[in-house]
């Protein structure tokens, strides 16, 4: 059973092959995603990392968590599932202000 973690706090010019570098060092990696702005294509400075074995993903986060990469301290942690998103784009709590 893989399991999934988080990298943040990466800089904007790593790659998925980075990460999959990186992370072969803790076990077996199953696939890795940086995520980028659809429009720019650019990084927003985190991404994924799915690790075959719990065991490696325990090791990657024991051993890579606030570990020093390319000048950044990263952030390495079990992914947590997304948040549900509302049809209506968040809470904006009624019909805006006074009109008068």
């Amino acid at each position: 059973m893989s399991t999934k973690l988080y990298v943040g706090n990466l800089l904007y010019e790593v790659s998925d092959e980075d990460l999959k570098e990186l992370f072969s060092q803790a076990g077996g990696v199953v696939s890795t995603s940086v995520i980028r702005f659809r429009d720019t294509g650019r990084s927003k400075g985190f991404g994924f990392v799915e690790m075959d074995t719990p065991d490696s993903a325990q090791k990657a986060i024991d051993t890579l968590n606030g570990s020093d990469y390319k000048g950044r301290k990263l952030v390495v942690a079990e992914a947590r599932p997304p948040k549900p998103r509302s049809d209506f784009g968040g809470d904006r709590g009624g019909y805006g202000g006074d009109q008068g």
